[in-house]
Order: structure tokens, then C-alpha cells, then sequence
């Protein structure tokens, strides 16, 4: 597997490439092309260019979760489509949560949630919104609803989403992610990981029947994150004896700082590539 960072937060020095708050990969794996995730603008699609991404022969674009900084970048993918002749252009499968697509609003945000409607998005990917587990490629599965077992991630609303012609408090039951089994291990590819990383982590090991896991990459959601949330987080972590622990996006500096006194934390940044 080859996975790619199109956008983070940071972008690594020498690159010259974008860097937005929000999230986009692109992982090649089994023959098979999948988007996880497509943050916020079109610096994604910017970044594929320069780095020679094509993004006009994708394969499934799998969503982590609905909010903003992972799905308004879908938009300019369409506007790409649409400006962008390509006669031999793949039809897509777009991969997420029954309620990722919901309209959701924060902080006085009227739509927090994705910009593009489901039936929009029909027209341009075939969509399979599930709950369940799905197996993208030989070795590359979507984790589905993540079961929340540890009692050092407790759910914690962010924001509201719509549902059945109401706003409730949205603790994001949309929040899934990836994982790639090789020969030595698992690689867990977290969007945000609102479910908790650990959580993200154990549901990994549930649906691939793989209990080692080689690394760890992505959002952890961990920002002003308390001493009983970091602790044993980075316990749980450093008890995995990973290769590398790739965190960003929603991970904070202070986070970072707990997590290296006990994990390989690396760095990570627009334009990185890592081969599994």
C-alpha cells in the first residue's frame, strides 16, 4: 500500500505544496484507488497536480465523517469533473455513514456538514451508505460504526445534527476509518477519530481478526485534551510496540508532546508519502 497525504494541516518543508485545516489521503492499494476524504477546498485537487495524482480514475472515496474540514473539498471534486474532460473518467463508489451526509450546524455554522446532497452526489458516484464494515480492496477494509468500549474516551457531543426533522446533539456516530492488513500487522488510517483513537484502534482489530498493529496515522481528535484522556491514550498506544505513530489534523501540539514521551511520533505533512 502507498498512501499519500494530499492535504493536512501542515505541509512539509520543501514541498511547496498547500496545507489546510482539514484532511484528504489518497491510498493505492491491491490495484485499487481510494480518496479517504477530501478537506475542506480544492487544495486537495491543487496538491494532486503537483504531486501527479490523478483523481479522474478513483476507485471508492470513503468518507470518515461528515464534517466540514473532510467533505466541502467533494464539491470542487465534482466542479473538477465538470470542467475537466475525460472521456475514460472511473465512476466511483463513494463509501459513508448513513447520517455522514446529514446537515449538521456548529457554533452558529448554519451547515457544518457536507455542502453536496446525497441525491447530488448520486449523479457522480455510486453511492453505499452502510453502517457495516465494507471491504474496499484484498487488504484494505472501512471500519463502519465504531463500537466506543474504553472508559477514557467518553463520547462528547460536537455540535448538532439533524435528525427525523430535529436537532439533537451530535456525537457523531458517523466517525469510522480504515484499516490495511499486511503480512506483519495492521496500518489504522483514522479520519478525526471523534470515536476515540483507541476506540478506532480495537474495532480494527475486530473486524480484520488481526490483533497486531504495525502503525497508527491520521486525525486523533485530541485538542485541549485532558491529563485522564492523554494518559492512557498514550499508555494504550505505546502497549502496541508500533513502527510509527502518525498523528495530525485534529491533533494538538500539547498532544503530540504526551504521546512522543512514550510513542515514535512522526512527522506529517502535505505531500508525505508512506509504503506499507
Amino acid at each position: 500500500m502507498e498512501l499519500t497525504f494530499l492535504i493536512d494541516n501542515n505541509a512539509l518543508v520543501g514541498t511547496r505544496l498547500l496545507a489546510e485545516a482539514g484532511l484528504s489521503m489518497l491510498i493505492e492499494a491491491d490495484g485499487k484507488r481510494v480518496l479517504f476524504d477530501a478537506g475542506y477546498s480544492d487544495a486537495f485537487l491543487a496538491n494532486a497536480r503537483c504531486l501527479g495524482a490523478d483523481m479522474d480514475h478513483l476507485d471508492w472515496i470513503a468518507l470518515s465523517h461528515g464534517h466540514s474540514d473532510h467533505t466541502w473539498g467533494l464539491g470542487m471534486l465534482l466542479r473538477h469533473y465538470d470542467m475537466t474532460p475525460c472521456g475514460d473518467r472511473t465512476r466511483a463508489g463513494l463509501l459513508a455513514h448513513p447520517k455522514a451526509l446529514g446537515t449538521k450546524r456548529h457554533r452558529g455554522i448554519p451547515e457544518f456538514g457536507s455542502l453536496v446532497a446525497e441525491d447530488k452526489l448520486a449523479s457522480y458516484f455510486d453511492l453505499q451508505l452502510t453502517a457495516e464494515p465494507v471491504r474496499l480492496t484484498d487488504s484494505l477494509f472501512a471500519l463502519g460504526e465504531i463500537e466506543r468500549v474504553t472508559d477514557f474516551e467518553k463520547p462528547a457531543p460536537l455540535g448538532e445534527r439533524l435528525e427525523d426533522g430535529a436537532f439533537v446533539p451530535d456525537d457523531i456516530p458517523d466517525d469510522t476509518a480504515l484499516a490495511y492488513v499486511t503480512d506483519t500487522g495492521l496500518v489504522v488510517i483514522a479520519g478525526c477519530a471523534h470515536a476515540g483513537i483507541c476506540n478506532t484502534v480495537e474495532q480494527a482489530r475486530r473486524v480484520t481478526g488481526v490483533d497486531n498493529v504495525r502503525a497508527v496515522l491520521g486525525g486523533f481528535h485530541l485538542q485541549k485534551a485532558r491529563p485522564e484522556r492523554l494518559g492512557p491514550t498514550a499508555d494504550y498506544l505505546a502497549a502496541l510496540d508500533l513502527e510509527g505513530l502518525w498523528c495530525c489534523h485534529c491533533t494538538d501540539l500539547a498532544a503530540k508532546i504526551s504521546l512522543a514521551a512514550k510513542c515514535p511520533v512522526l512527522e506529517v505533512g502535505s505531500g508525505m508519502k508512506l509504503v506499507f
